[in-house]
């Protein structure tokens, strides 16, 4: 964006009806996703993630529920990008090994037998973190190797969390749209397997396979809300996007699973990084790319460029796009690390408390009056949000939390 705002800034879609022109991809059919729900099942590592109520808070808000889906838990890995990331590796190896994915288990794809069977395969991938972490451990894990590209002044604590993991690390000088095309360049000429959660043109499959992966959240989710209160549904549901696939991902679940009267759904991003917003805003609705050096502290979601895949999804079935300034994530940390009342602490990471973040702002301040109004927050309104991470970059994590880091204006 030529300019970043104090503060946040909203695209309303509105709600187009299910039975109209707007269909999902079959790709994320019910069908299909639970092959990637039965193969996360199949390894010793596999735990839901907690659904934490908030009562307190939800009540300090104006809300009925306030609902977080805790990713800080997600295979000892602190953040929620294994579930893409272990699926599209198990189906790209059982493609190459000529077995059907339904067939296989973890303990299948790393024994000895497969890997005789189709020798050493190297994973490339960019990340600004969590992404390269899930890759580097996964192909550990599954007896591969992976080599990571990291865009410049990444954290030298989600460098090194990347490396213990297991990859080659190499930070470029450039973004993070030029550490994926870097990655596919290599990939290209040493006949690597690029592992990324965004398409282009012939470069597809993978980033459905990812996308399918992360609909285990959203079916766990909807799950645990109806063992814990049963009878009731998610009115409304804060979505945070980098390039979208997480986000799209778990729309077209609770699309499917919730018919018509799924959720309204706010897409959130920073403002140095809001390629759905600007997407939104476009003429036309075409994919739109974020300028700039993608600099914020939601180092997540400093994404330029949209997944096309993730974009059509999120053009034709989220109701609001809403950029926001840092400073709504550094309050969304603080929020949770110190919930009101007896409410139980979450450790949040930067990308992973927008949508609290956002809510605060949306039902406190005076520049979220209007959006309220017409997202319909109320009292009797039930929030889902996703903490898609835990405290990655941890002296960052005490400059906001401990230190007041990015106050609220």
């Amino acid at each position: 964006m030529s300019q970043k705002p104090s503060s946040i800034q909203a695209v309303m879609r509105g709600r187009v009806p299910t039975a109209g022109a707007a269909q999902l991809p079959a790709y994320l059919s019910p069908e299909a996703c639970a092959k990637a729900h039965a193969f996360h099942r199949s390894f010793a590592q596999y735990r839901p993630t907690p659904l934490v109520s908030l009562p307190a808070l939800a009540q300090e808000l104006g809300v009925a529920h306030l609902l977080v889906k805790d990713e800080s838990w997600r295979f000892g890995l602190n953040a929620f990008k294994g579930l893409g990331v272990t699926y599209a590796m198990a189906c790209c190896l059982c493609e190459k090994a000529g077995r059907p994915v339904e067939e296989a288990s973890f303990e299948m794809l790393r024994s000895e037998e497969v890997r005789r069977q189709i020798g050493s395969v190297t994973f490339v991938t960019a990340t600004d973190g969590n992404h390269g972490r899930a890759v580097a451990w996964a192909a550990r894990q599954l007896g591969q190797k992976s080599v990571v590209y990291m865009p410049k002044g990444a954290s030298d604590q989600r460098v090194a969390a990347i490396r213990e993991a297991g990859a080659e690390v190499h930070v470029i000088n450039g973004n993070y749209d030029e550490a994926v095309r870097l990655a596919e360049k290599v990939a290209r000429e040493r006949g690597w397997q690029v592992m990324q959660d965004t398409a282009w043109e012939g470069y597809t499959t993978i980033p459905a396979w990812i996308m399918q992966g992360y609909t285990t959240m959203a079916a766990e989710a909807l799950g645990q809300l109806a063992e814990q209160f049963p009878g009731k549904r998610p009115t409304h549901v804060f979505l945070q996007a980098g390039v979208g696939s997480m986000a799209a991902a778990v729309l077209a679940w609770l699309v499917q699973q919730l018919g018509p009267d799924y959720p309204v759904t706010i897409i959130a991003e920073p403002h140095a990084a809001a390629c759905m917003y600007l997407s939104a805003q476009s003429e036309g609705l075409k994919a739109q790319t974020a300028p700039g050096d993608l600099q914020t502290i939601m180092a997540g979601l400093a994404c330029g460029e949209p997944n096309p895949l993730a974009w059509g999804i999120l053009r034709d079935f989220a109701d609001a796009f809403v950029s926001c300034p840092d400073h709504v994530a550094a309050t969304g940390m603080r929020m949770l690390a110190a919930p009101p009342g007896s409410d139980p602490r979450i450790v949040s990471g930067e990308s992973g408390a927008i949508g609290v973040g956002l809510l605060a702002a949306i039902m406190q301040k005076d520049e979220g009056r209007l959006l309220k109004k017409q997202l319909g927050l109320c009292k009797d309104s039930v929030v889902l949000c996703f903490s898609t991470e835990g405290d990655t970059d941890r002296e960052q994590y005490r400059r906001i939390v401990w230190e007041g880091a990015w106050p609220s204006l």
